[in-house]
């Protein structure tokens, strides 16, 4: 219908037909519709690729999660490790008290009062029974006021008269006088409870460990730190 009046008008006017078609005010519309496509795939594309990133990152969180779930579980599994480890030396320790009747079954010589028999850094292993002491045997023994023991012979036995008990006076091989420089200010002999065991026995330079380490903190500090850092971080 649009067409036929347009050319109806050119007609009247003396021109000549002219070729006009009619667009619809709809037309506008109708081209616009594919942009709005274009525009509702790219969005869809964008709300699937942001899904994408989204369950990414998603499986990233879960999988971090994870690992610092398993890795405090092995910390934790290696920390009861450490602490077993510990716990059964400690055991073991009181177990050789009970059997040697010794406070300390295991002593390290520090010096050389006792060469040519024993040197520095020995390792001594005692033993405490009810039998009576004996000049010549070598005990280890206490000192009011002195912190480290000392291991040294007997060199004299004074049995009391009224009590039984005996007393002993002691002397390193390798010094000139006995002990009583030594002993506390006053003290003559060493009594019963002064005297932790009698050695039966030693292992040869074995404790320079034990003395490198008393001498110089830092080295055994270090050693501790360590054998804990690897006894956590190691695997199974």
């Amino acid at each position: 219908m649009g067409s036929i009046h347009l050319n109806q008008v050119a007609r009247f006017c003396g021109g000549a037909p002219a070729l006009i078609t009619y667009q619809p005010a709809h037309a506008e519309r109708v081209l616009l519709l594919p942009s709005l496509q274009v525009e509702k795939s790219k969005s869809k594309r964008e709300k699937n690729e942001q899904g994408k990133r989204e369950r990414k990152m998603g499986w990233i969180g879960e999988t971090m999660d994870s690992i610092r779930s398993l890795q405090i579980r092995q910390v934790l599994n290696q920390a009861v490790s450490l602490g077993m480890i510990v716990t059964s030396a400690l055991i073991i320790w009181k177990g050789l008290m009970c059997i040697t009747g010794s406070e300390s079954p295991v002593v390290v010589v520090l010096s050389g009062s006792m060469e040519p028999g024993f040197k520095r850094g020995d390792i001594l292993f005692l033993h405490m029974s009810k039998d009576p002491i004996r000049a010549g045997e070598i005990v280890v023994f206490n000192v009011d006021g002195r912190e480290i023991p000392i291991v040294h012979r007997v060199i004299k036995v004074h049995e009391r008269q009224d009590t039984g008990e005996v007393d002993v006076l002691t002397k390193g091989d390798n010094n000139f006088g006995d002990d009583r420089l030594l002993y506390a200010h006053g003290q003559l002999w060493l009594q019963k409870h002064h005297i932790m065991g009698r050695a039966v026995g030693f292992l040869p330079y074995v404790g320079w460990v034990t003395i490198i380490m008393t001498e110089k903190p830092i080295i055994k500090y270090v050693l501790i730190g360590a054998l804990g850092l690897l006894v956590i971080t190691s695997k199974e």
